[in-house]
């Protein structure tokens, strides 16, 4: 087997998320014991500024929703540069 069967999901879903979010930061956490099926993601975009919490997740479930029906499980947590740099600050 070749070609885009043999990219990483994970690769692959960040590769959407950049192509349609400006984005700042991008961490995606295997949380299925490396086996792919599960994954926690934390995405840092200004596109989501002014959006609440479920406008954002919304946004993502449909750049990522063939993705996500593949999974298992899928959580984000979503904020602005302004609440990560508020949340690193208190690492």
């Amino acid at each position: 087997m070749s070609g885009a069967e043999d990219v990483p999901i994970q690769q692959v879903m960040e590769t959407k998320l950049r192509s349609n979010l400006n984005i700042d930061f991008v961490e995606f956490i295997d949380t299925s014991g490396n086996c792919g099926s599960s994954f926690s993601v934390t995405i840092v975009s200004r596109d989501f500024a002014k959006k609440l919490t479920l406008a954002r997740h919304k946004l993502v479930n449909q750049i990522l929703a063939d993705e996500i029906a593949a999974l298992h499980a899928f959580s984000q947590k979503t904020l602005t540069p302004e609440q990560w740099a508020k949340e690193q600050g208190k690492a």
